[in-house]
């Protein structure tokens, strides 16, 4: 039985939570894993037709586990790669996927929710391409994901500079679909993956192909993040990052 995914169906509608509350729902590799498989069994199983992502503790998704980034025993290329598969199972596969976003969702969380067909989120949820803050550039399909939705120039501020983006500002630029009361962000999402599933399940697939069909592909992104964020894997920035994490400070890049 999944350790740190729930999952639960109704109608339909297939809720996957991430279930890590004590760690904001940090992509582990364990939980990486656990929603890999999640997302590809729902997209294969034919008495699914829409998947929702949320988060379990009032939180979607905290980004990577920055505790076990320099864990020798868990490869990056390995953790790279079981979170690429995540990605493009979300992206690629033919069932719509709606993401809840509660709290909020930084780093590879907001590549999760991005990566997403619809987003619906709390109105106090924060959403923040926070990698630079531990010296990373990003990951989790967030260079195709990002520009798709918000446009090349906003992607690029975010990725850069790593503001937070409040659920309302969000919304107006296209990153958030859907802005709700707070806590209800989960009901909600999967009132809209309900009326999705009302819908032509080949016509929801043909749409989500035609996206990913459009400017440059999904596995050339990945791919091109992979090497950048292993090669960064492999520099001091990142000790440093983890490092000023740990000890609740600001981290002193010097590479």
């Amino acid at each position: 039985m999944p350790e740190f995914v729930q999952v639960t169906n109704l109608a339909g509608v297939r809720t996957l939570t991430l279930d890590d509350p004590r760690r904001r729902n940090a992509l582990s590799v364990e939980l990486r894993r656990e929603l890999r498989d999640a997302v590809v069994d729902a997209m294969a199983d034919d008495e699914v037709r829409v998947i929702v992502l949320a988060g379990a503790g009032g939180f979607f998704c905290s980004g990577g586990d920055i505790s076990a980034m320099l864990d020798d025993e868990q490869p990056t290329v390995h953790r790279l790669q079981v979170l690429a598969d995540l990605v493009e199972a979300i992206v690629a596969g033919p069932l719509p996927v709606v993401a809840a976003v509660e709290g909020g969702a930084y780093g590879a969380g907001l590549s999760l929710a991005a990566a997403c067909d619809h987003v619906v989120a709390a109105r106090d949820a924060r959403l923040c391409a926070s990698f630079g803050a531990v010296g990373l550039a990003g990951d989790g399909g967030i260079f195709w994901s990002l520009p798709q939705r918000v446009g090349s120039g906003r992607a690029r501020e975010m990725l850069l500079f790593g503001n937070v983006v409040g659920a309302e500002r969000a919304e107006d630029i296209g990153l958030v679909d859907h802005v709700v009361e707070p806590g209800s962000a989960l009901e909600i999402a999967q009132g809209r993956a309900a009326a999705l599933a009302a819908r032509s399940r080949p016509a929801l697939s043909a749409v989500k192909s035609a996206f990913v069909e459009t400017g440059e592909s999904l596995h050339g992104a990945l791919a091109r993040e992979s090497r950048g964020q292993r090669s960064l894997f492999d520099g001091p920035d990142l000790r440093e990052g983890v490092a000023a994490f740990q000890e609740k400070r600001t981290p002193t890049f010097r590479a």
